[in-house]
Protein backbone atom coordinates (compact mmCIF):
# COMPACT_ATOMS: atom_id res chain seq x y z
CA UNK A 1 0.00 0.00 0.00
CA UNK A 2 2.93 2.72 0.75
CA UNK A 3 3.06 5.13 2.89
CA UNK A 4 -0.76 6.36 3.31
CA UNK A 5 -0.28 9.49 5.29
CA UNK A 6 0.46 12.28 2.62
CA UNK A 7 -0.65 15.35 4.44
CA UNK A 8 2.46 16.34 6.78
CA UNK A 9 1.29 15.96 10.83
CA UNK A 10 3.60 18.26 12.39
CA UNK A 11 6.90 16.95 14.78
CA UNK A 12 6.53 13.73 16.31
CA UNK A 13 2.74 13.53 15.30
CA UNK A 14 1.25 16.71 17.38
CA UNK A 15 0.22 18.65 14.27
CA UNK A 16 -2.88 19.36 15.29
CA UNK A 17 -1.58 22.10 17.65
CA UNK A 18 -3.32 25.31 15.56
CA UNK A 19 -1.39 28.47 15.71
CA UNK A 20 -2.03 31.06 13.15
CA UNK A 21 -1.85 34.93 12.92
CA UNK A 22 -4.44 35.42 15.59
CA UNK A 23 -1.56 34.48 18.27
CA UNK A 24 1.04 36.04 16.65
CA UNK A 25 -0.77 39.75 16.09
CA UNK A 26 -2.18 39.56 20.06
CA UNK A 27 1.30 38.55 21.39
CA UNK A 28 2.87 41.60 19.31
CA UNK A 29 0.56 44.12 20.40
CA UNK A 30 1.10 43.03 23.75
CA UNK A 31 5.08 43.46 23.87
CA UNK A 32 4.40 46.77 22.40
CA UNK A 33 3.19 47.87 25.69
CA UNK A 34 5.74 46.36 27.92
CA UNK A 35 4.08 48.05 31.31
CA UNK A 36 1.58 45.11 30.76
CA UNK A 37 3.76 42.04 30.90
CA UNK A 38 2.85 42.03 35.01
CA UNK A 39 0.37 39.94 36.36
CA UNK A 40 -1.41 42.42 38.22
CA UNK A 41 -2.48 45.77 37.19
CA UNK A 42 -4.36 48.51 38.71
CA UNK A 43 -5.31 50.25 36.08
CA UNK A 44 -7.07 47.79 33.76
CA UNK A 45 -7.90 44.16 33.35
CA UNK A 46 -4.76 41.65 32.70
CA UNK A 47 -4.80 39.02 30.56
CA UNK A 48 -4.54 36.59 32.69
CA UNK A 49 -7.69 37.77 34.75
CA UNK A 50 -9.47 38.21 31.02
CA UNK A 51 -9.00 34.58 30.30
CA UNK A 52 -9.57 33.58 33.70
CA UNK A 53 -12.99 34.94 33.39
CA UNK A 54 -13.61 33.77 29.64
CA UNK A 55 -12.73 30.62 30.76
CA UNK A 56 -14.74 30.42 33.65
CA UNK A 57 -17.78 31.49 31.11
CA UNK A 58 -16.88 28.82 29.16
CA UNK A 59 -16.49 25.84 31.09
CA UNK A 60 -19.47 27.29 33.33
CA UNK A 61 -16.95 26.80 36.90
CA UNK A 62 -17.24 29.54 39.57
CA UNK A 63 -13.43 30.29 39.70
CA UNK A 64 -10.28 29.97 37.59
CA UNK A 65 -7.12 30.49 37.61
CA UNK A 66 -4.29 30.78 35.12
CA UNK A 67 -0.74 29.21 36.52
CA UNK A 68 2.23 27.99 34.91
CA UNK A 69 2.16 24.66 34.05
CA UNK A 70 -0.89 21.18 34.76
CA UNK A 71 1.38 20.24 37.37
CA UNK A 72 1.33 23.21 39.39
CA UNK A 73 -2.76 23.58 38.27
CA UNK A 74 -3.27 20.10 40.00
CA UNK A 75 -1.15 21.32 42.75
CA UNK A 76 -3.34 23.97 43.69
CA UNK A 77 -6.23 21.16 42.88
CA UNK A 78 -4.80 19.26 46.20
CA UNK A 79 -3.70 22.00 48.60
CA UNK A 80 -6.78 24.20 47.74
CA UNK A 81 -8.95 21.14 49.39
CA UNK A 82 -6.58 20.90 52.12
CA UNK A 83 -4.46 17.50 51.17
CA UNK A 84 -1.65 17.00 52.81
CA UNK A 85 1.11 15.31 54.36
CA UNK A 86 -0.69 12.30 56.42
CA UNK A 87 -3.00 12.17 53.44
CA UNK A 88 -3.00 9.50 50.21
CA UNK A 89 -4.49 10.15 46.53
CA UNK A 90 -5.42 7.47 44.55
CA UNK A 91 -4.25 8.07 40.84
CA UNK A 92 -4.44 5.94 37.97
CA UNK A 93 -1.41 3.56 36.88
CA UNK A 94 -1.74 5.13 33.06
CA UNK A 95 -0.86 8.81 32.78
CA UNK A 96 1.74 10.84 32.78
CA UNK A 97 4.52 11.29 36.28
CA UNK A 98 2.88 14.65 36.93
CA UNK A 99 0.10 13.44 38.00
CA UNK A 100 2.17 11.33 40.59
CA UNK A 101 4.29 14.81 41.01
CA UNK A 102 1.52 16.58 42.03
CA UNK A 103 0.53 14.70 45.16
CA UNK A 104 4.32 14.57 46.10
CA UNK A 105 4.37 18.56 45.81
CA UNK A 106 1.33 18.83 47.88
CA UNK A 107 3.07 16.43 50.52
CA UNK A 108 0.62 13.46 50.03
CA UNK A 109 1.83 9.94 49.06
CA UNK A 110 -0.21 9.05 45.43
CA UNK A 111 -1.19 5.12 45.42
CA UNK A 112 -1.55 3.73 42.73
CA UNK A 113 -4.53 2.02 41.11
CA UNK A 114 -5.16 -0.63 38.17
CA UNK A 115 -6.47 0.61 34.40
CA UNK A 116 -9.27 -1.30 32.96
CA UNK A 117 -10.66 -1.74 29.46
CA UNK A 118 -11.32 2.17 29.24
CA UNK A 119 -7.19 3.01 29.82
CA UNK A 120 -8.50 4.84 32.47
CA UNK A 121 -8.52 4.08 36.35
CA UNK A 122 -10.23 1.07 37.36
CA UNK A 123 -13.04 1.65 39.93
CA UNK A 124 -12.71 -1.77 41.38
CA UNK A 125 -9.29 -0.99 41.74
CA UNK A 126 -9.42 1.85 43.32
CA UNK A 127 -12.22 0.76 46.08
CA UNK A 128 -9.41 -2.03 46.42
CA UNK A 129 -6.88 1.02 47.57
CA UNK A 130 -8.62 3.00 49.63
CA UNK A 131 -7.26 2.71 53.14
CA UNK A 132 -8.29 4.65 56.59
CA UNK A 133 -5.86 7.26 55.17
CA UNK A 134 -6.82 7.93 51.62
CA UNK A 135 -8.16 11.90 51.24
CA UNK A 136 -9.20 11.81 48.06
CA UNK A 137 -9.11 10.00 44.34
CA UNK A 138 -7.77 11.77 40.93
CA UNK A 139 -9.57 10.21 38.08
CA UNK A 140 -6.93 10.84 34.66
CA UNK A 141 -9.21 11.56 31.68
CA UNK A 142 -6.00 9.97 29.17
CA UNK A 143 -5.74 11.67 25.88
CA UNK A 144 -8.96 12.98 25.51
CA UNK A 145 -11.07 9.93 26.55
CA UNK A 146 -13.78 10.85 30.01
CA UNK A 147 -12.86 8.14 32.76
CA UNK A 148 -15.68 6.32 34.54
CA UNK A 149 -17.02 9.07 36.43
CA UNK A 150 -20.57 7.48 37.67
CA UNK A 151 -18.04 5.06 39.31
CA UNK A 152 -15.88 7.39 40.91
CA UNK A 153 -18.19 9.25 42.15
CA UNK A 154 -20.30 6.91 43.89
CA UNK A 155 -16.98 5.48 45.17
CA UNK A 156 -16.37 8.86 46.59
CA UNK A 157 -19.50 9.47 48.10
CA UNK A 158 -19.17 6.25 49.51
CA UNK A 159 -15.81 6.87 51.62
CA UNK A 160 -16.18 10.69 52.07
CA UNK A 161 -13.59 11.73 49.67
CA UNK A 162 -12.81 14.27 47.51
CA UNK A 163 -12.62 14.19 43.94
CA UNK A 164 -9.95 15.98 41.59
CA UNK A 165 -9.83 15.58 38.12
CA UNK A 166 -6.83 15.60 35.84
CA UNK A 167 -8.17 16.94 32.56
CA UNK A 168 -4.80 17.99 31.06
CA UNK A 169 -4.96 15.26 28.13
CA UNK A 170 -8.81 16.05 27.78
CA UNK A 171 -9.76 19.85 27.65
CA UNK A 172 -13.30 20.17 26.68
CA UNK A 173 -13.94 16.75 27.28
CA UNK A 174 -17.45 16.23 28.59
CA UNK A 175 -19.60 13.51 30.50
CA UNK A 176 -23.17 13.43 30.11
CA UNK A 177 -23.44 16.58 28.64
CA UNK A 178 -21.37 18.54 30.99
CA UNK A 179 -17.73 19.70 30.62
CA UNK A 180 -15.77 17.26 33.03
CA UNK A 181 -14.13 18.54 36.07
CA UNK A 182 -17.44 20.79 36.83
CA UNK A 183 -19.15 18.31 39.07
CA UNK A 184 -16.15 16.95 41.10
CA UNK A 185 -14.25 19.23 43.74
CA UNK A 186 -11.94 20.45 41.44
CA UNK A 187 -9.93 19.61 37.99
CA UNK A 188 -6.56 21.07 35.95
CA UNK A 189 -5.98 21.68 32.65
CA UNK A 190 -2.44 21.52 30.92
CA UNK A 191 -1.85 24.09 28.21
CA UNK A 192 1.85 22.65 26.94
CA UNK A 193 2.94 22.06 23.24
CA UNK A 194 1.12 18.83 23.30
CA UNK A 195 -2.13 19.52 24.53
CA UNK A 196 -5.22 20.83 22.86
CA UNK A 197 -4.92 24.36 23.76
CA UNK A 198 -1.47 25.26 24.14
CA UNK A 199 0.65 28.56 25.38
CA UNK A 200 3.80 26.67 25.31
CA UNK A 201 3.67 25.86 28.77
CA UNK A 202 0.81 26.60 30.79
CA UNK A 203 -2.18 25.64 33.37
CA UNK A 204 -5.75 26.14 34.92
CA UNK A 205 -6.92 25.24 38.54
CA UNK A 206 -10.84 24.84 38.33
CA UNK A 207 -13.18 24.63 41.19
CA UNK A 208 -16.45 26.10 42.20
CA UNK A 209 -15.68 26.45 46.29
CA UNK A 210 -14.16 30.24 47.26
CA UNK A 211 -12.27 28.76 50.13
CA UNK A 212 -10.08 26.15 48.00
CA UNK A 213 -9.89 28.76 45.75
CA UNK A 214 -8.40 31.22 47.81
CA UNK A 215 -5.92 28.49 49.14
CA UNK A 216 -5.15 28.13 45.43
CA UNK A 217 -3.91 31.03 44.83
CA UNK A 218 -1.76 31.74 47.81
CA UNK A 219 -0.50 28.44 46.43
CA UNK A 220 0.18 30.10 43.42
CA UNK A 221 1.83 33.54 44.67
CA UNK A 222 2.77 34.30 47.76
CA UNK A 223 2.54 38.10 46.98
CA UNK A 224 -1.39 37.52 46.82
CA UNK A 225 -2.06 40.40 49.54
CA UNK A 226 0.30 42.55 48.52
CA UNK A 227 -1.14 43.20 44.98
CA UNK A 228 -4.60 44.78 43.43
CA UNK A 229 -6.31 41.42 42.54
CA UNK A 230 -9.91 40.31 42.60
CA UNK A 231 -7.92 37.11 43.05
CA UNK A 232 -7.94 37.52 46.38
CA UNK A 233 -11.71 37.99 47.14
CA UNK A 234 -12.63 39.14 50.83
CA UNK A 235 -8.83 37.03 52.27
CA UNK A 236 -11.32 35.07 54.52
CA UNK A 237 -8.77 32.40 54.80
CA UNK A 238 -5.55 32.52 56.42
CA UNK A 239 -3.33 34.12 53.94
CA UNK A 240 -0.13 31.34 53.83
CA UNK A 241 3.44 31.54 51.57
CA UNK A 242 4.59 28.30 50.08
CA UNK A 243 4.96 28.09 46.58
CA UNK A 244 4.61 30.88 43.06
CA UNK A 245 2.90 29.46 40.09
CA UNK A 246 2.28 32.28 38.77
CA UNK A 247 1.59 32.59 34.48
CA UNK A 248 2.88 34.44 32.15
CA UNK A 249 0.81 37.48 30.69
CA UNK A 250 2.39 36.74 27.06
CA UNK A 251 1.44 32.95 27.88
CA UNK A 252 -2.42 34.34 28.98
CA UNK A 253 -2.42 36.54 25.69
CA UNK A 254 -2.08 33.43 23.37
CA UNK A 255 -3.87 31.56 25.03
CA UNK A 256 -7.04 34.06 25.03
CA UNK A 257 -6.75 33.33 21.16
CA UNK A 258 -6.51 29.64 21.51
CA UNK A 259 -9.85 29.80 23.23
CA UNK A 260 -11.52 30.76 20.89
CA UNK A 261 -10.36 27.53 18.56
CA UNK A 262 -11.51 25.59 20.91
CA UNK A 263 -14.78 24.68 19.46
CA UNK A 264 -13.56 24.24 15.79
CA UNK A 265 -11.00 22.15 17.44
CA UNK A 266 -12.87 19.64 18.67
CA UNK A 267 -15.66 19.85 16.10
CA UNK A 268 -12.57 18.49 13.39
CA UNK A 269 -10.94 15.81 15.72
CA UNK A 270 -14.31 14.48 16.83
CA UNK A 271 -15.50 14.13 13.58
CA UNK A 272 -12.69 12.45 12.15
CA UNK A 273 -12.87 9.95 14.79
CA UNK A 274 -16.30 9.33 14.23
CA UNK A 275 -15.15 8.59 10.53
CA UNK A 276 -13.02 6.37 11.45
CA UNK A 277 -15.33 4.73 13.90
CA UNK A 278 -17.51 4.09 11.39
CA UNK A 279 -15.50 2.78 8.43
CA UNK A 280 -14.10 -0.14 10.31
CA UNK A 281 -15.14 -3.73 9.85
CA UNK A 282 -15.85 -6.05 13.01
CA UNK A 283 -12.96 -6.24 14.49
CA UNK A 284 -11.35 -10.19 14.28
CA UNK A 285 -7.93 -9.40 16.43
CA UNK A 286 -8.79 -6.73 18.50
CA UNK A 287 -11.75 -4.58 20.48
CA UNK A 288 -12.36 -0.81 20.93
CA UNK A 289 -11.11 1.15 23.79
CA UNK A 290 -13.83 1.33 26.02
CA UNK A 291 -15.21 4.80 25.54
CA UNK A 292 -18.24 5.93 28.87
CA UNK A 293 -19.24 8.66 27.26
CA UNK A 294 -18.53 8.78 23.33
CA UNK A 295 -19.94 11.92 22.97
CA UNK A 296 -17.96 13.80 25.66
CA UNK A 297 -14.99 12.30 23.92
CA UNK A 298 -12.84 14.62 22.54
CA UNK A 299 -11.34 12.22 19.39
CA UNK A 300 -7.84 13.44 19.72
CA UNK A 301 -6.80 9.49 19.89
CA UNK A 302 -7.84 6.45 18.75
CA UNK A 303 -6.89 2.61 20.25
CA UNK A 304 -6.75 -0.70 20.20
CA UNK A 305 -6.64 -3.62 22.38
CA UNK A 306 -5.38 -7.32 20.91
CA UNK A 307 -6.13 -10.50 22.27
CA UNK A 308 -2.44 -11.61 22.64
CA UNK A 309 0.93 -9.25 22.65
CA UNK A 310 2.08 -11.25 19.50
CA UNK A 311 -0.69 -9.62 17.87
CA UNK A 312 0.09 -6.30 18.84
CA UNK A 313 3.53 -6.51 17.86
CA UNK A 314 2.60 -7.60 14.73
CA UNK A 315 0.23 -5.27 14.05
CA UNK A 316 2.38 -2.21 15.51
CA UNK A 317 5.37 -3.26 12.89
CA UNK A 318 2.85 -3.05 9.59
CA UNK A 319 1.48 0.51 10.83
CA UNK A 320 4.74 1.79 11.39
CA UNK A 321 6.32 0.73 8.30
CA UNK A 322 3.39 2.07 6.15
CA UNK A 323 4.43 5.36 7.98
CA UNK A 324 1.54 5.52 10.51
CA UNK A 325 2.38 7.08 14.10
CA UNK A 326 1.53 4.44 16.96
CA UNK A 327 2.21 5.05 20.60
CA UNK A 328 2.98 1.56 22.18
CA UNK A 329 5.24 -0.54 23.80
CA UNK A 330 6.62 -1.66 21.06
CA UNK A 331 7.72 1.83 19.31
CA UNK A 332 11.06 2.90 19.50
CA UNK A 333 10.68 6.34 17.99
CA UNK A 334 6.52 6.89 19.56
CA UNK A 335 7.17 5.07 22.77
CA UNK A 336 4.44 5.21 24.89
CA UNK A 337 5.42 6.89 28.65
CA UNK A 338 2.36 7.26 30.67
CA UNK A 339 3.16 4.26 32.06
CA UNK A 340 3.87 3.93 36.35
CA UNK A 341 7.11 1.80 35.66
CA UNK A 342 8.35 4.85 34.47
CA UNK A 343 8.29 6.74 37.58
CA UNK A 344 11.50 5.91 39.07
CA UNK A 345 11.35 8.76 41.75
CA UNK A 346 8.05 7.71 42.52
CA UNK A 347 9.02 4.10 42.76
CA UNK A 348 12.10 4.42 44.57
CA UNK A 349 10.05 6.89 47.16
CA UNK A 350 12.89 9.31 46.54
CA UNK A 351 12.14 12.68 47.93
CA UNK A 352 14.31 15.97 48.31
CA UNK A 353 15.66 15.22 51.90
CA UNK A 354 16.72 12.30 54.24
CA UNK A 355 13.24 11.46 55.49
CA UNK A 356 12.26 10.63 51.68
CA UNK A 357 9.30 13.54 52.25
CA UNK A 358 6.35 12.77 51.87
CA UNK A 359 6.59 8.76 52.47
CA UNK A 360 9.01 9.33 55.48
CA UNK A 361 7.17 12.37 56.93
CA UNK A 362 6.06 11.82 60.55
CA UNK A 363 2.15 12.43 59.63
CA UNK A 364 2.14 9.30 57.44
CA UNK A 365 1.08 6.42 58.81
CA UNK A 366 0.51 4.42 56.09
CA UNK A 367 3.00 1.81 53.94
CA UNK A 368 2.58 2.69 50.42
CA UNK A 369 4.42 0.13 48.30
CA UNK A 370 6.19 0.06 45.03
CA UNK A 371 7.28 -1.97 42.05
CA UNK A 372 7.81 -2.18 38.66
CA UNK A 373 5.18 -5.24 38.12
CA UNK A 374 2.65 -3.98 40.98
CA UNK A 375 -0.07 -3.29 38.82
CA UNK A 376 -0.09 -6.58 36.38
CA UNK A 377 -3.40 -6.11 35.04
CA UNK A 378 -2.30 -2.63 33.74
CA UNK A 379 1.01 -3.49 32.39
CA UNK A 380 -1.10 -6.85 30.51
CA UNK A 381 -3.55 -4.30 28.92
CA UNK A 382 -0.78 -2.03 27.34
CA UNK A 383 1.33 -4.41 26.10
CA UNK A 384 -1.77 -5.35 23.75
CA UNK A 385 -2.88 -1.90 23.30
CA UNK A 386 -1.75 0.39 20.05
CA UNK A 387 -2.70 3.96 20.11
CA UNK A 388 -2.58 6.79 17.68
CA UNK A 389 -3.14 10.25 17.84
CA UNK A 390 -6.09 12.58 15.86
CA UNK A 391 -5.10 16.29 15.15
CA UNK A 392 -5.45 18.94 12.95
CA UNK A 393 -3.56 18.13 10.23
CA UNK A 394 -4.97 14.62 9.50
CA UNK A 395 -8.10 15.17 6.70
CA UNK A 396 -10.91 12.55 6.00
CA UNK A 397 -9.03 11.08 2.92
CA UNK A 398 -6.41 10.31 5.54
CA UNK A 399 -8.50 8.85 7.93
CA UNK A 400 -10.19 6.58 5.13
CA UNK A 401 -7.13 4.83 3.88
CA UNK A 402 -6.39 4.34 8.20
CA UNK A 403 -9.35 2.42 8.09
CA UNK A 404 -8.49 0.32 5.28
CA UNK A 405 -5.01 -0.54 6.57
CA UNK A 406 -6.55 -1.63 10.15
CA UNK A 407 -9.01 -3.43 8.29
CA UNK A 408 -7.07 -5.36 5.91
CA UNK A 409 -4.32 -5.75 8.31
CA UNK A 410 -7.00 -7.37 10.86
CA UNK A 411 -8.47 -9.84 7.99
CA UNK A 412 -4.50 -11.24 7.35
CA UNK A 413 -3.09 -11.66 10.69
Amino acid sequence: MGKILKTPVGPEGYGWVAIGEEEIQAITELLKTPEKLFRYSEDADTQSSLLETELAAKIGVKHALFVNSGTSALTCCLIGWGIGPGDEVIIPAYTYISTAAAVVNAGAVPIIAEIDESLGIDPEDVRKKITPYTKAIMPVHMQGVPAKMDAIWKIADEHKLIVIEDCCQAIGSKYKGEYTGVKSHAFAWSLNYYKILTCGEGGVFFTNDDSAFLRGVYLSDPGTPMWESELKGDLHVPVFSKACYRGSEINATMLRAQLKKLDSILEHTRGLKKLLLSNLKEPINYVLQHVDDPSGDCGISFAITFKTKKLTQKFCKVLLDEGLEIGSLYSKKFPDRHIYSYWDSILNKRGTNSLNYPWGDPNYKGSAEYSKDMCPKTLDILARTLRMSIHMNMTEANILEIAELINETDKEL
